[in-house]
């Protein structure tokens, strides 16, 4: 979240901020009640002072009476001073709902607007398919194959889950290998994350686990939450925690599932592995000084291009406008993939997306950097990005690289792996 005194002696820049975001926050509101609890803290003290001053005349009263007179007096003024706490108390609940609530600042050069505002910055090195034939969807191409087996899934854990078969399995596990190995070579450290999280966990990194409009899986009568991404376990691994400086960055990949409820989602475009409640994804996190963090997101946002060049997708880089942010992002790159199955011709497909947190999961999830030789601390900046998310890639793979008797070229850097040139 936001520091509150930033919120208070900004609250027009943060207004305006909420504004461009299309984010309703009462920022007025919460520097009227933050107004309210200092006013609360200070009776609080000033009651305690008195009621700590009374106590202390008691052994020197004069009689009995007297000492009983201070006695009571004392109480009055502690019960005077509990009830000024516990409304201090409550303004701080109050102020901090609305301060959770607030988004991250934004990067002066994002575009503002919606989805449709996202301002296109490059392409990859791989064109668009000239194909001479009218190409199939990767349902259609999976179904020729017999890779997915979507009714199957229905039956076991309902609509949208689905079981992997053949060559599809082998091009799942060659993507992670890839995305693993890559990563691992450019100073990741890899690991498995848990595949749930606490509810607070998930709160730190900005994620609603409860909810009408939430998109998290929650386990009833608990607080444990099936993760929708690594970036929650990975962020949370180092909650509480302060780092020495001279360590940072500290950057990991994660291997995990995720599930994700996809509230609301629906159309054409969406069917098959385009938007499922299951997948697999490996994810790029990590902690930097807030020196750094500008230049390590262009870092993994080169990583997902370089990524997407050797699987020879072809793709376009999009600077994510200021209303399609999520309430930690500061700044998001997307990378969206040429899906020619997609719509009448061909679509433009999200695979891959890259965000600086800057301090806003950090402050929430309490995780500071030490300097040696100097006093204090100060909050890291936390970003993440995908690095490769598998269902979503293997439609973008099936889709470009299919040829005109149906069979599906592997792209080569994955051949290793899936042990075949060619699928079908």
């Amino acid at each position: 979240m936001l520091d509150r005194k930033f919120i208070i002696q900004n609250s027009q820049l943060v207004s305006e901020n909420c504004v461009r975001r299309g984010v309703t926050c009462d920022v007025d509101r919460l520097v009227a009640l933050d107004s309210q609890r200092l006013e609360k803290l200070r009776l609080a003290e000033e009651l305690n002072r008195q009621a700590n001053d009374t106590s202390k005349q008691i052994p020197k009263a004069a009689d009995q009476d007297a000492r009983q007179a201070l006695i009571e007096q004392g109480r009055k003024l502690r019960e005077q001073k509990d009830a000024a706490q516990k409304e201090h108390d409550e303004l701080e609940l109050a102020i901090l709902e609305i301060q959770s609530e607030i988004p991250n600042l934004t990067h002066p050069d994002i575009p503002t607007g919606g989805e449709d505002d996202a301002k296109e910055l490059s392409f990859g090195k791989t064109p668009k398919p000239a194909f001479d034939f009218k190409p199939l969807d990767h349902i259609q191409l999976g179904e020729k194959h017999d890779l997915f087996d979507f009714e199957a899934g229905a039956r076991v854990s309902g609509a949208g889950f689905y079981y992997l078969k053949n060559e599809a399995v082998r091009l799942d596990l060659a993507l992670q290998q890839f995305a693993i190995s890559l990563l691992s070579d450019r100073g990741f450290t890899p690991v498995t994350t848990p595949d749930l999280a606490l509810t607070h966990i998930l709160q730190g990194i900005g994620f609603n686990p409860r909810g009408p409009e939430t998109q998290i899986y929650s386990v009833e009568n608990t607080e444990l939450n099936l993760v929708g991404t690594a970036e929650i376990t990975l962020g949370g691994m180092l909650a509480g925690q302060t780092i020495d400086a001279e360590s940072l960055p500290l950057k990991f990949c994660g291997l995990s599932h995720c599930f994700r409820t996809e509230a609301g989602a629906a159309g054409r475009a969406s069917k098959g592995l385009y938007r499922v409640h299951q997948f697999t994804k490996v994810e790029m996190f990590a902690f930097t000084a807030p020196s750094e963090s500008d230049a390590t997101h262009e870092m993994m946002r080169s990583l997902e291009c370089e990524i997407f060049d050797a699987l020879e997708v072809p793709y376009r880089v999009v600077d994510t406008a200021s209303g399609d942010l999520g309430g930690p992002a500061y700044r998001k790159y997307d990378l969206e993939a040429w899906m020619p199955g997609r719509g009448d011709g061909g679509e433009w497909g999200e695979v891959t997306s890259t965000s600086n947190c800057t301090d806003y999961q950090s402050r929430r999830l309490n995780v500071r950097s030490k300097q040696a030789g100097q006093k204090g601390t100060e909050f890291v900046h936390t970003l993440n990005g995908t690095a490769v998310a598998t269902g979503r890639a293997m439609i973008a793979i099936m889709e470009n690289h299919q040829q005109s008797d149906g069979t599906i070229n592997v792209p080569a850097v994955l051949r290793p792996w899936v042990g075949k040139d060619t699928i079908g």
